[in-house]
């Protein structure tokens, strides 16, 4: 019998010089532009929009060079398809707002869960889809501290969250996929969930290859995740993505 769940593919911009995915890499107006249509005409729900590099060591930029970038990437954005559903992958409350307000973008994808003071704050007076990331190592952590900031959020009167797991994010490779195999405990929140394992370490370290071979991977890894109960795919492949949504629909 098919599935009729409403399953979602977010397709990555990185409009930084130094993601850890060299190929995701979008910086001139005319591959900014190229991007923007690959992941919409090859199926991509949500496009989300990443300005500052959240790889291992990566640079640390100023709050105004973030927003150069953000604005650039979302003119174009905004140009190509105007009912564009665009997330902003930021850490920055101040940011947050911004590209709410000024900018139309729809969802906040906070990676740092939080780790501004004024995020929360700042999330429910915008009231907007808020993408909260856990950085826990273990599962049960990860679900206690879900349960508080999840009650903080709505004692500030905001509701639409979605979680992330935050495969990657402090986290040991053996970490990732234990948390990955007991996904199905974070449906206790009755929230949707979020997966970014797009070519990241643990696949690209488990096979003994680079992130630029990485692809059939992240591949299994999302399926696997859909069967965990996924709703949202972070992705840089958007065609494979859909192609797993597909086949997975049909069980």
């Amino acid at each position: 019998m098919a599935r009729e769940d409403k399953l979602q593919i977010m397709g990555i911009l990185n409009v930084t010089p130094d993601s850890f995915y060299s190929e995701s890499r979008k910086q001139t107006e005319k591959e900014i532009g190229v991007r923007t249509e690959e992941i919409f005409e090859q199926g991509g729900d949500i496009i989300d929009v990443g300005a500052v590099s959240t790889r291992p060591g990566a640079s640390t930029i100023s709050e105004e060079e973030e927003m150069t970038r953000l604005k650039l990437a979302l003119n174009i954005v905004k140009k190509i398809k105007n009912d564009a559903v665009i997330s902003v992958d930021t850490a920055r409350a101040s940011i947050a707002r911004f590209v709410v307000e000024e900018m139309g973008v729809s969802i906040i994808n906070d990676i740092s869960g939080g780790k501004d003071s004024q995020m929360f704050t700042t999330i429910s007076a915008i009231h907007i889809p808020y993408i909260l990331t856990s950085s826990a190592a273990d599962i049960k952590t990860m679900k206690s501290d879900f349960e508080k900031n999840i009650a903080l959020l709505n004692q500030y009167g905001h509701d639409s969250i979605i979680l992330d797991p935050g495969f990657g994010f402090g986290k040991t490779l053996e970490d990732n996929f234990h948390i990955l195999n007991d996904m199905e405990e974070l449906h206790t929140f009755g929230l949707p969930i979020l997966v970014g394992l797009s070519r990241k370490s643990m696949i690209y370290n488990t096979l003994h290859c680079t992130p630029d071979e990485a692809l059939n991977g992240t591949t299994v890894l999302n399926t696997i995740a859909l069967c965990k109960g996924a709703s949202i795919l972070r992705v840089h492949d958007i065609k494979e993505a859909a192609e797993a949504i597909k086949l997975y629909q049909h069980l």
